[in-house]
Protein backbone atom coordinates (compact mmCIF):
# COMPACT_ATOMS: atom_id res chain seq x y z
CA UNK A 1 0.00 0.00 0.00
CA UNK A 2 0.84 3.72 -0.81
CA UNK A 3 2.41 5.69 1.80
CA UNK A 4 -0.41 8.98 2.14
CA UNK A 5 0.97 12.09 2.85
CA UNK A 6 -1.97 15.11 3.69
CA UNK A 7 -0.55 18.37 2.28
CA UNK A 8 -2.19 21.06 4.55
CA UNK A 9 -2.30 24.81 3.60
CA UNK A 10 -2.86 27.18 5.77
CA UNK A 11 -1.34 25.16 8.28
CA UNK A 12 -0.56 27.84 10.72
CA UNK A 13 -4.13 29.12 11.29
CA UNK A 14 -6.53 28.19 13.95
CA UNK A 15 -8.05 25.25 11.87
CA UNK A 16 -5.42 24.21 10.10
CA UNK A 17 -2.93 24.21 13.04
CA UNK A 18 -5.54 21.73 14.63
CA UNK A 19 -5.92 19.19 11.90
CA UNK A 20 -2.25 19.48 11.41
CA UNK A 21 -2.35 17.70 15.25
CA UNK A 22 -5.10 15.77 15.15
CA UNK A 23 -3.19 14.04 11.48
CA UNK A 24 -0.15 13.61 13.80
CA UNK A 25 -1.57 11.95 16.76
CA UNK A 26 -2.96 9.45 14.33
CA UNK A 27 0.14 9.20 12.96
CA UNK A 28 0.13 10.74 9.60
CA UNK A 29 2.68 12.26 7.77
CA UNK A 30 1.99 15.90 7.54
CA UNK A 31 3.50 18.55 4.92
CA UNK A 32 2.46 22.27 6.46
CA UNK A 33 2.05 25.31 3.92
CA UNK A 34 2.50 28.39 5.89
CA UNK A 35 3.18 31.81 4.27
CA UNK A 36 6.53 33.18 3.86
CA UNK A 37 7.49 35.03 7.61
CA UNK A 38 4.26 34.39 9.25
CA UNK A 39 5.02 34.61 13.12
CA UNK A 40 1.69 31.72 13.80
CA UNK A 41 4.60 29.26 11.51
CA UNK A 42 5.88 28.30 15.93
CA UNK A 43 2.15 27.00 16.66
CA UNK A 44 2.42 24.32 13.48
CA UNK A 45 3.68 21.14 15.42
CA UNK A 46 7.07 20.20 15.33
CA UNK A 47 6.28 16.81 13.79
CA UNK A 48 4.60 18.45 10.45
CA UNK A 49 7.36 18.83 7.26
CA UNK A 50 7.32 22.94 7.12
CA UNK A 51 6.81 24.84 3.09
CA UNK A 52 6.77 27.81 2.88
CA UNK A 53 5.11 29.24 -0.06
CA UNK A 54 1.88 31.54 -0.96
CA UNK A 55 -1.00 30.52 -2.75
CA UNK A 56 -0.77 32.63 -5.26
CA UNK A 57 2.60 31.52 -6.08
CA UNK A 58 2.77 28.29 -8.06
CA UNK A 59 6.15 27.50 -7.76
CA UNK A 60 5.65 27.46 -3.74
CA UNK A 61 2.86 25.13 -4.45
CA UNK A 62 5.18 22.85 -6.74
CA UNK A 63 6.97 22.54 -3.77
CA UNK A 64 4.42 21.36 -1.37
CA UNK A 65 2.89 19.34 -4.34
CA UNK A 66 6.23 17.47 -5.00
CA UNK A 67 6.82 14.14 -3.04
CA UNK A 68 9.23 11.08 -3.49
CA UNK A 69 7.98 7.87 -5.56
CA UNK A 70 5.93 5.80 -3.79
CA UNK A 71 4.15 8.72 -1.97
CA UNK A 72 0.27 9.35 -2.39
CA UNK A 73 -0.96 12.81 -1.19
CA UNK A 74 -4.35 14.02 0.14
CA UNK A 75 -4.98 17.74 0.23
CA UNK A 76 -6.58 19.17 2.81
CA UNK A 77 -7.38 23.18 1.50
CA UNK A 78 -8.29 25.05 4.98
CA UNK A 79 -6.03 28.40 3.82
CA UNK A 80 -7.82 32.09 3.00
CA UNK A 81 -8.29 35.30 3.85
CA UNK A 82 -11.15 35.46 6.32
CA UNK A 83 -12.21 39.60 6.57
CA UNK A 84 -15.40 40.80 7.97
CA UNK A 85 -15.43 44.08 5.91
CA UNK A 86 -18.03 43.23 3.62
CA UNK A 87 -16.36 45.64 0.68
CA UNK A 88 -14.75 44.08 -2.30
CA UNK A 89 -11.23 43.47 -1.94
CA UNK A 90 -8.92 42.15 -4.47
CA UNK A 91 -6.58 40.40 -2.24
CA UNK A 92 -8.99 38.33 -1.13
CA UNK A 93 -10.55 37.55 -4.53
CA UNK A 94 -6.86 36.32 -5.59
CA UNK A 95 -5.99 34.51 -2.38
CA UNK A 96 -9.37 32.50 -1.63
CA UNK A 97 -10.51 32.08 -5.47
CA UNK A 98 -7.20 31.98 -7.40
CA UNK A 99 -5.18 30.33 -4.85
CA UNK A 100 -7.64 27.52 -4.81
CA UNK A 101 -7.76 27.38 -8.60
CA UNK A 102 -3.98 26.94 -8.65
CA UNK A 103 -4.63 23.90 -6.20
CA UNK A 104 -7.15 22.58 -8.17
CA UNK A 105 -4.67 22.87 -11.12
CA UNK A 106 -1.99 21.50 -8.98
CA UNK A 107 -4.24 18.49 -8.04
CA UNK A 108 -4.88 17.07 -11.66
CA UNK A 109 -1.16 18.31 -13.07
CA UNK A 110 -0.30 15.14 -9.78
CA UNK A 111 -1.38 11.74 -10.43
CA UNK A 112 -0.07 10.60 -7.06
CA UNK A 113 -2.54 13.61 -5.42
CA UNK A 114 -5.39 11.27 -4.67
CA UNK A 115 -7.77 13.90 -3.08
CA UNK A 116 -8.60 16.91 -2.41
CA UNK A 117 -10.83 18.28 0.53
CA UNK A 118 -11.88 21.90 -0.14
CA UNK A 119 -12.46 24.20 3.59
CA UNK A 120 -15.31 26.78 2.64
CA UNK A 121 -17.56 28.20 4.52
CA UNK A 122 -21.30 28.39 5.64
CA UNK A 123 -20.78 31.29 4.66
CA UNK A 124 -21.52 30.23 1.25
CA UNK A 125 -24.46 29.41 1.24
CA UNK A 126 -27.49 31.65 0.28
CA UNK A 127 -29.45 32.48 3.38
CA UNK A 128 -32.65 30.83 4.01
CA UNK A 129 -35.76 33.16 5.64
CA UNK A 130 -35.71 33.03 9.53
CA UNK A 131 -37.29 29.74 10.62
CA UNK A 132 -36.02 27.95 7.53
CA UNK A 133 -33.44 25.29 8.08
CA UNK A 134 -30.24 25.59 6.07
CA UNK A 135 -28.97 22.69 4.23
CA UNK A 136 -26.34 22.20 1.24
CA UNK A 137 -26.46 23.09 -1.99
CA UNK A 138 -25.32 22.14 -5.26
CA UNK A 139 -24.56 25.14 -7.05
CA UNK A 140 -22.69 28.35 -5.71
CA UNK A 141 -22.96 32.05 -6.83
CA UNK A 142 -21.30 35.05 -5.75
CA UNK A 143 -24.51 37.26 -6.18
CA UNK A 144 -26.56 35.14 -3.62
CA UNK A 145 -24.48 35.44 -0.84
CA UNK A 146 -23.29 39.13 1.44
CA UNK A 147 -20.08 40.07 1.60
CA UNK A 148 -16.69 39.69 0.24
CA UNK A 149 -14.99 36.69 2.23
CA UNK A 150 -18.12 34.61 1.40
CA UNK A 151 -18.48 35.94 -2.13
CA UNK A 152 -14.93 34.19 -2.84
CA UNK A 153 -15.75 31.41 -0.74
CA UNK A 154 -18.88 30.64 -3.11
CA UNK A 155 -16.70 31.40 -6.07
CA UNK A 156 -13.96 28.99 -4.97
CA UNK A 157 -16.64 26.23 -3.61
CA UNK A 158 -18.19 26.68 -7.60
CA UNK A 159 -14.93 26.10 -9.25
CA UNK A 160 -14.37 23.03 -6.92
CA UNK A 161 -17.56 21.63 -8.10
CA UNK A 162 -16.54 22.42 -11.80
CA UNK A 163 -13.24 20.60 -11.97
CA UNK A 164 -15.27 17.43 -10.44
CA UNK A 165 -17.67 17.39 -13.01
CA UNK A 166 -15.89 19.05 -15.94
CA UNK A 167 -12.04 17.69 -15.41
CA UNK A 168 -12.60 14.41 -13.17
CA UNK A 169 -11.26 16.35 -10.45
CA UNK A 170 -11.49 13.57 -6.91
CA UNK A 171 -12.91 16.45 -4.16
CA UNK A 172 -15.42 17.29 -1.75
CA UNK A 173 -16.13 20.26 0.35
CA UNK A 174 -16.48 20.92 3.74
CA UNK A 175 -18.69 23.81 5.14
CA UNK A 176 -17.82 25.00 8.79
CA UNK A 177 -19.81 27.57 10.35
CA UNK A 178 -18.48 30.01 13.39
CA UNK A 179 -14.93 28.69 15.37
CA UNK A 180 -13.98 28.58 18.92
CA UNK A 181 -12.56 26.88 21.33
CA UNK A 182 -8.53 26.36 22.78
CA UNK A 183 -5.42 27.21 20.94
CA UNK A 184 -6.58 30.45 19.27
CA UNK A 185 -3.34 31.76 19.18
CA UNK A 186 -4.10 34.69 16.64
CA UNK A 187 -7.00 35.82 18.70
CA UNK A 188 -9.83 35.46 16.30
CA UNK A 189 -13.00 37.20 16.99
CA UNK A 190 -15.20 34.96 18.60
CA UNK A 191 -11.79 34.04 20.88
CA UNK A 192 -11.45 38.74 21.29
CA UNK A 193 -15.07 38.64 22.14
CA UNK A 194 -14.76 36.24 24.94
CA UNK A 195 -11.87 37.65 26.20
CA UNK A 196 -13.70 41.61 26.09
CA UNK A 197 -16.80 39.94 28.33
CA UNK A 198 -14.36 37.98 30.68
CA UNK A 199 -12.21 40.92 31.12
CA UNK A 200 -15.82 43.59 31.82
CA UNK A 201 -15.07 45.42 28.32
CA UNK A 202 -18.30 44.69 26.89
CA UNK A 203 -21.08 46.94 28.58
CA UNK A 204 -23.44 45.62 26.24
CA UNK A 205 -23.92 43.49 23.69
CA UNK A 206 -26.85 42.83 21.00
CA UNK A 207 -29.78 40.48 21.23
CA UNK A 208 -28.61 38.45 17.98
CA UNK A 209 -27.44 34.98 17.50
CA UNK A 210 -24.90 33.03 15.85
CA UNK A 211 -23.64 28.96 15.22
CA UNK A 212 -19.95 28.27 16.77
CA UNK A 213 -18.31 24.99 16.61
CA UNK A 214 -15.16 23.92 18.44
CA UNK A 215 -12.20 23.51 16.53
CA UNK A 216 -11.14 20.31 17.54
CA UNK A 217 -14.65 19.16 16.06
CA UNK A 218 -14.39 20.81 13.04
CA UNK A 219 -11.00 20.04 12.71
CA UNK A 220 -12.10 16.10 13.29
CA UNK A 221 -14.59 16.60 10.49
CA UNK A 222 -12.73 18.09 8.33
CA UNK A 223 -10.22 14.79 8.36
CA UNK A 224 -13.72 12.61 8.12
CA UNK A 225 -13.83 14.55 5.09
CA UNK A 226 -10.68 12.99 3.87
CA UNK A 227 -11.22 9.41 4.78
CA UNK A 228 -15.11 9.27 3.72
CA UNK A 229 -16.23 12.50 1.95
CA UNK A 230 -17.89 11.52 -1.19
CA UNK A 231 -16.62 12.71 -4.49
CA UNK A 232 -18.02 15.86 -5.22
CA UNK A 233 -20.15 15.89 -2.55
CA UNK A 234 -20.29 19.36 0.27
CA UNK A 235 -20.71 18.75 4.10
CA UNK A 236 -22.28 21.63 6.66
CA UNK A 237 -20.06 21.35 9.58
CA UNK A 238 -22.33 23.33 11.87
CA UNK A 239 -23.79 23.37 15.63
CA UNK A 240 -26.83 24.80 17.25
CA UNK A 241 -27.67 28.19 17.00
CA UNK A 242 -26.88 30.03 20.28
CA UNK A 243 -28.00 33.49 21.32
CA UNK A 244 -25.77 35.67 22.37
CA UNK A 245 -27.31 36.24 25.78
CA UNK A 246 -27.04 32.99 26.31
CA UNK A 247 -23.28 32.65 24.92
CA UNK A 248 -22.62 35.75 27.39
CA UNK A 249 -23.87 34.34 30.27
CA UNK A 250 -22.11 30.57 30.04
CA UNK A 251 -18.84 32.60 29.59
CA UNK A 252 -19.38 34.67 32.55
CA UNK A 253 -20.46 31.62 34.44
CA UNK A 254 -17.19 29.65 33.84
CA UNK A 255 -15.25 32.26 34.19
CA UNK A 256 -16.95 33.47 37.56
CA UNK A 257 -17.62 37.58 36.13
CA UNK A 258 -20.45 39.36 35.67
CA UNK A 259 -21.95 39.22 31.88
CA UNK A 260 -22.87 42.06 30.11
CA UNK A 261 -26.29 43.93 31.62
CA UNK A 262 -27.33 45.27 28.41
CA UNK A 263 -28.22 43.65 24.85
CA UNK A 264 -29.07 45.93 22.21
CA UNK A 265 -32.23 45.60 19.59
CA UNK A 266 -31.19 44.28 16.37
CA UNK A 267 -32.52 47.89 15.22
CA UNK A 268 -31.33 49.97 17.42
CA UNK A 269 -27.53 48.36 17.25
CA UNK A 270 -28.02 48.89 13.34
CA UNK A 271 -28.83 52.50 13.77
CA UNK A 272 -25.50 52.83 16.08
CA UNK A 273 -23.15 50.46 13.71
CA UNK A 274 -24.18 53.42 11.12
CA UNK A 275 -22.85 56.28 13.19
CA UNK A 276 -19.54 54.52 14.51
CA UNK A 277 -18.95 53.54 10.88
CA UNK A 278 -19.22 57.50 9.83
CA UNK A 279 -17.64 58.62 12.87
CA UNK A 280 -14.37 56.12 12.41
CA UNK A 281 -14.29 56.88 8.88
CA UNK A 282 -13.68 60.34 9.70
CA UNK A 283 -10.89 59.50 11.99
CA UNK A 284 -9.49 56.95 10.07
CA UNK A 285 -10.02 54.57 12.40
CA UNK A 286 -11.70 50.81 12.64
CA UNK A 287 -15.43 51.16 13.89
CA UNK A 288 -15.92 49.46 17.05
CA UNK A 289 -19.33 47.66 15.50
CA UNK A 290 -20.33 47.39 11.97
CA UNK A 291 -23.81 47.33 10.08
CA UNK A 292 -22.30 43.90 8.50
CA UNK A 293 -21.21 42.56 12.15
CA UNK A 294 -24.93 43.42 13.06
CA UNK A 295 -26.36 41.63 9.97
CA UNK A 296 -24.67 38.38 10.70
CA UNK A 297 -26.26 38.22 14.33
CA UNK A 298 -28.98 39.03 12.80
CA UNK A 299 -29.44 36.21 10.11
CA UNK A 300 -30.61 33.15 10.14
CA UNK A 301 -27.77 31.07 11.63
CA UNK A 302 -29.66 27.46 11.59
CA UNK A 303 -27.55 25.02 9.76
CA UNK A 304 -28.38 21.29 9.23
CA UNK A 305 -25.22 19.01 10.19
CA UNK A 306 -27.44 15.66 9.95
CA UNK A 307 -25.38 14.68 6.34
CA UNK A 308 -21.62 15.19 8.17
CA UNK A 309 -23.42 13.28 10.68
CA UNK A 310 -24.64 10.55 8.82
CA UNK A 311 -22.08 10.61 5.93
CA UNK A 312 -18.35 11.52 8.18
CA UNK A 313 -19.82 10.43 11.74
CA UNK A 314 -19.29 14.04 12.69
CA UNK A 315 -20.21 14.93 16.58
CA UNK A 316 -20.02 18.49 18.46
CA UNK A 317 -19.49 19.23 21.68
CA UNK A 318 -21.50 21.14 23.87
CA UNK A 319 -21.06 25.14 24.57
CA UNK A 320 -20.47 24.92 27.79
CA UNK A 321 -18.08 22.37 27.08
CA UNK A 322 -15.76 24.53 24.58
CA UNK A 323 -16.20 27.55 26.22
CA UNK A 324 -14.70 25.75 29.76
CA UNK A 325 -11.64 24.38 27.67
CA UNK A 326 -10.89 27.83 26.61
CA UNK A 327 -10.98 29.57 29.37
CA UNK A 328 -8.78 27.27 31.14
CA UNK A 329 -6.76 27.67 28.35
CA UNK A 330 -6.93 31.93 28.07
CA UNK A 331 -5.94 31.57 31.67
CA UNK A 332 -2.98 29.45 30.96
CA UNK A 333 -1.28 31.69 28.35
CA UNK A 334 -2.00 34.55 30.22
CA UNK A 335 -4.65 36.05 27.91
CA UNK A 336 -7.27 36.38 31.15
CA UNK A 337 -6.50 36.69 34.96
Amino acid sequence: MAKIKYLVTGAAGFLGGTVCRQLIDRGDEVRAFVLPNDPAIKFVPDEAEVCVGDLTDTESLERLFTVEDGVETIVLHIASIVTVNPDYNQKVIDVNVGGTENIIDLCLSHPECKKLVYCSSTGAIPEMPKGEVIREVDNFEADDVLGCYSQSKAMASQAVLDAVHDRGLNACIVHPSGIMGPEDFAIGETTGSLIQIINGEMPAGIDGGFNLCDVRDLAAGTIAAADKGKCGECYILGNKEVKFKDFAKMVADEAGVKAPGFYLPIGMANIMAGIMEKHAKRKGTKPVMTKFSVYNLARNNCFDSSKAKRDLGYTTRSYQETIRDEVMWLKKEGKIA
